[in-house]
Order: C-alpha cells, then sequence, then structure tokens
C-alpha cells in the first residue's frame, strides 16, 4: 500500500476539499431556483467505489445533504450490482427519500469515475428543486397521509448514458412540476458541476496517480476515525438521555416524542432512538439513512477537530427501528423531514450536553418554516415562492446566542426579500428582529424574526412549521425561547392555523399579507446573574422590553433608559421592593 507523508497529505485533503467547493459554486452560481441559487440548499462530494462512504465534502454544503448522500452513492451501486452495465459517462438521478433522499423535492445526481477503465470512486451533486407536482405547490404538503401526495418519485435512474442524455427522462421531470424551466436549470446547473468535478478530479489524478490519492482516500478516514474515538474516550462511560416533542404531524394535534438514549462505552458510542415515537400519520416521518445523517451533522457541531468524512461514524452503533417515525419506509410521508431532523439535532446535542455540561448550548429555534406561496402571473403562468426563515440560536457558555441565524441542520443562508421580491410578485412589508423572543439567559438566547409579506396577486399559501406549542428549552438555568406565530389577514380580520404550525391553501387576496414570527433560542445560565448594563444596552436596542427585563433579568430600567441600581439589586435579592 503506498503511504503518503504528512504534508502530501495536508495538500491533497486541501485539493480535494477544493473541487467539492467548486462544484458547489458552479451550481449556485448557474441555479435558476433561489433557494439552491441564494439560500445553497445543495451540495457535493466524492465518495468510496465500492460501498458510497463520503471520503471528502466541501466547505460550502448542506452538511445534511452530504450525510444523507452516502446512501445515495450506495443505492445506485446496489442497482448497477443487480442490472450491470455501468459505463464511463453515466449519471444517475434520483429523490426516493427511502433510499438515501430526504424529501422529494432534493435531487441527486451520481456519476461513476473511471480510471484506467476501472471504476474509481463516484462524484455526487444534491440540490433542493423548485416544485416535483403534488397536492400542494413546492411540495411542503402539511397534510400529506402518503409520498404520493407529496410530488413524484424516482428511484435511481439513468439519466445520461455514455454521455448521452435520456430525454425522456427529462420529459418526465418536466411533465410533473409546475415550473419545469426553474427545474431544468437546476438540473443543467448539477450536471453541468459534475462535468467540472469530473475535470478536477482527472487533473489531480494525472498529477499526483490513483495510489496516491487512493491511499490518501485511506489516511484522511482512518485519521478522522482515530480522532472521533479519541473524543469519545475522553467523555465518561454511561448512559445519557434526553428527548424533545413535534408541535404534531399536520393532521393529528398530539406531540410527537424524539427520544435518545446516549450509551458512551470505552472509545464506542451508541445512539438508540427505541424509545421515539412511531410512524406519523402526517410528513414529519425521516429514513434511516436522513436519521444517521443527522446525527452526523450534530456530532461534527460537538467535535468539530475531526475530518468530514465517513471514518467519523465508525466508532458509533445506530439503533433506528423501523417502528419509530426515524427509521420510516414508503410509503410514508417525508415532505417535512426538516422539522423532524431539527429535532432530533437538539435531542443528540441535549444528551451530549448532559455527557458534558460545560459545554452544553441551549436550544436553537428548530423550525425552518417552509412557506410556499403560489398563484398566477398576468400571463397566466405558475410562480411558486418557497423559502425557509430565520431565528435564533442558543445560549452558550460563552456567548449569547446568535440573532437570525440560520439552523444548525446547515450552511445554507436566508434569501434576501430583494431576490424574492425580484423573482416573485410579493412585498416584504416587514422583515426584523422580534423583540422579547430570545430566552433569557446570564447568555441570552439569539433574537427570532418577524416577516410580514404581501402577496400582489391573489395567491395560495402553505407552511409547515413547528415550535408552536413547546419553546426552544435554555439549559443551566436559562430560560426557553417565544413560540412560533403564524397569522394571515382576510376580509374579516387576523387568522392562526388550527394546528399552530401547519396549515395548507389558505387563500390570500392581493393587498393582504402573511406575518410570521420565528422563535428565538433558549436562555444559558440564570439570567438573574447577567450584567444589568448588558440588559439596559438590550432594552435599548429594543431586543428586550423593559418590561421582560424586569421580569426575567431582575433588572429595573428608568424612564431615561438607565438601570435602577437600587430597584435591581432588591428585586435580585428577592426583597420585596
Amino acid at each position: 500500500m503506498t503511504s503518503v507523508d504528512p504534508v502530501t497529505l495536508a495538500v491533497l485533503k486541501g485539493r480535494l476539499e477544493q473541487i467539492a467547493d467548486e462544484m458547489d459554486a458552479t451550481l449556485y452560481r448557474s441555479a435558476f431556483n433561489p433557494i439552491i441559487a441564494e439560500a445553497r440548499d445543495a451540495c457535493h462530494g466524492l465518495y468510496h467505489a465500492e460501498t458510497g462512504a463520503t471520503l471528502v465534502q466541501g466547505t460550502n454544503g448542506l452538511p445534511i445533504f452530504v450525510g444523507a448522500m452516502a446512501f445515495a452513492v450506495k443505492a445506485v451501486i446496489d442497482k448497477v450490482a443487480k442490472e450491470g452495465g455501468l459505463e464511463e459517462g453515466d449519471t444517475f438521478l434520483f429523490n426516493d427519500p427511502y433510499v438515501g433522499g430526504t424529501h422529494l423535492n432534493d435531487f441527486r445526481l451520481v456519476r461513476p469515475i473511471f480510471r484506467d477503465g476501472k471504476l474509481f470512486c463516484w462524484l455526487a451533486s444534491a440540490g433542493h428543486w423548485l416544485d416535483i407536482g403534488g397536492n400542494v405547490p413546492g411540495g411542503y404538503n402539511p397534510k400529506a397521509t402518503e409520498s404520493f401526495q407529496e410530488g413524484v418519485r424516482f428511484p435511481p435512474v439513468k439519466l445520461v448514458s455514455a454521455g448521452r442524455i435520456n430525454q425522456d427522462i427529462v420529459d418526465l421531470l418536466a411533465a410533473n412540476s409546475r415550473v419545469p424551466i426553474s427545474n431544468w436549470g437546476d438540473l443543467n446547473g448539477q450536471l453541468n458541476a459534475l462535468d467540472l468535478g469530473q475535470r478536477r478530479f482527472n487533473a489531480l489524478l494525472d498529477e499526483y496517480g490513483t495510489d496516491t490519492v487512493s491511499a490518501a482516500f485511506e489516511a484522511l478516514s482512518d485519521r478522522a476515525e482515530a480522532l472521533m474515538r479519541a473524543a469519545i474516550r475522553a467523555l465518561p462511560d454511561g448512559t445519557y438521555a434526553f428527548e424533545d416533542v413535534l408541535d404534531n404531524d399536520g393532521i393529528v394535534d398530539e406531540v410527537i416524542t424524539i427520544a435518545l438514549d446516549l450509551t458512551i462505552e470505552g472509545d464506542t458510542m451508541t445512539l438508540d432512538f427505541s424509545r421515539s415515537s412511531p410512524p406519523a400519520l402526517g410528513p414529519v416521518n425521516i429514513s434511516n439513512a436522513t436519521t444517521v445523517a443527522a446525527c452526523y451533522v450534530a456530532l461534527k457541531h460537538v467535535f468539530t477537530d475531526v475530518p468530514a468524512n465517513a471514518g467519523c461514524l465508525a466508532p458509533i452503533k445506530f439503533v433506528v427501528p423501523s417502528t419509530t417515525l426515524l427509521g420510516a419506509t414508503a410509503p410514508r410521508p417525508m415532505a417535512g423531514y426538516t422539522e423532524t431532523i431539527l429535532r432530533l439535532i437538539g435531542v443528540l446535542l441535549g444528551a451530549l450536553a448532559k455527557v458534558s455540561p460545560e459545554k452544553a448550548t441551549a436550544a436553537p429555534f428548530g423550525t425552518i418554516n417552509a412557506l410556499s406561496i403560489a398563484g398566477h402571473r398576468d400571463d397566466g403562468q405558475r410562480w411558486v415562492m418557497f423559502s425557509f426563515f430565520g431565528g435564533g440560536l442558543g445560549g452558550n457558555p460563552e456567548t449569547d446566542g446568535l440573532s437570525h441565524a440560520n439552523n444548525p441542520i446547515s450552511t445554507a443562508t436566508i434569501p434576501p426579500a430583494e431576490i424574492l421580491e425580484a423573482s416573485y410578485p410579493v412585498l416584504f412589508r416587514q422583515w426584523a428582529l422580534r423583540p422579547d423572543s430570545a430566552g433569557p439567559g446570564a447568555h441570552r438566547g439569539g433574537l427570532g424574526a418577524i416577516y410580514e409579506i404581501e402577496p400582489l396577486r391573489d395567491a395560495e399559501v402553505f407552511l409547515l412549521g413547528e415550535r408552536g406549542k413547546v419553546a426552544p428549552f435554555g439549559v443551566s438555568g436559562g430560560g426557553p425561547a417565544a413560540l412560533n406565530r403564524f397569522v394571515w389577514e382576510a376580509e374579516d380580520g387576523q387568522h392562526s392555523p388550527p394546528l399552530v404550525s401547519k396549515v395548507t391553501g389558505v387563500s390570500v387576496s392581493a393587498g393582504r399579507s402573511v406575518r410570521l414570527e420565528t422563535p428565538g433560542g433558549g436562555g444559558w445560565g440564570d439570567p438573574r446573574t447577567r450584567d444589568s448594563d448588558l440588559v439596559c444596552r438590550d432594552v435599548r436596542l429594543g431586543y428586550v422590553s423593559m418590561e421582560a427585563a424586569k421580569r426575567d433579568y431582575g433588572v429595573v430600567i428608568t424612564a431615561n433608559g438607565e438601570v435602577d441600581q437600587t430597584a435591581t439589586a432588591t428585586l435580585r435579592n428577592g426583597i420585596a421592593a
């Protein structure tokens, strides 16, 4: 076996990551859909020829996609093993959420890389397409009870055969979307990204040789495994339990539990989700592949020094029964997978906080608030605006949480108002931080946001969100954040969803608006120990009201905006004024 010296290994690691980064950038710059072009809801990576395991991921792609993509590549490997016919220049396409996808809007393209006539590895691309049919424009159908109501499901199929595109598949894709031109642009962006990745990777192999690059892949995986084992070994042995809930599944108004028993034994970790709720009737189920991918993301948040490849999962055992919503199978609906993986990541972080309390971080806002607004333009063409929205991250032992951030499932960004207004007939009346939305604490959570959107044409509105019943939790004495809130204007006044965070087919006339108020992050530490000057600053900036400063922090602010030190000391000491 060829050995690789440390300097060469570091150079190859950087070069390989750069290939994935360039693929990401190519897609971001060429996609038609703002969710890819602006929000960067996509990723690329390199995968093992035989197992599909993650070899390299970029620094900008969506981590949850990278983790799930290993299962996607394995699905293609299994198809080829069964049917044969793999050739250089082939590219497979699919969106099946049960064998390595996430939900139907997320399309995977998988391409083999041959060297000297032999399969060397796989390149893969994933991107969120705007619409792929189903009952609800944009795909996020809160009332779906089976995947057929969410859109068209493609198993792994050969989109490109020996370099020649299969037009029949392209025609099927176009016929099953409300916005086929958008999807066509995204498809070509992904194909172009794979073309570039293939050229860059072949150039790297020409320069260093297949033996050296293969040895680098193995060394990077071994290093990730060794570092993860060392990190686990440094933690105390034991079993640590944590659980949290989803508001409902969009059909039945009952909370759904995500429960984890985390066991550390030596240099191994077991993640057992057996106590979680059974598969849901509505679209908050996820597959085993998505559960593993979400755990991968959570572990990378904690063990930041471990390289991002399949080696970091080698010491981890997963117990994900198919009798839970985390190991669901076809045709269980999965459109709202984002809400479930957010809760799952929070549960894993909560369990790890029990293992190492000094590193505990409060809960983030925990919902993407998948909002779709759709209608017809003046020329009769359909338009579908889908976006996700920001909120507050949790306080931690060192700092306050970030305000108006994205969730910890991704490196995606929130699409700017200007881009959404330029792309769709909508107007943002308000886009602002939400006062009193952060969980109080010695280090408070970040603030959520207020989005008020006015459709400029009559439109239908759909929301698949969360955190409308149970707020993001605080830790180490910190308080919970504000709940999620959604309302819309109608002729007879304001309305809110009966299921709090999920609603389907709301008609909003042109000139009226919908208003989304997102949660902040939970607080860290006793809020009565927060520096009173910091509380005063928060009041001055409008982050915290004077009433909340007194109620939550025990800080009295005078009419001229200063801390009343005497009243504050009395209040904080628990002595009646």
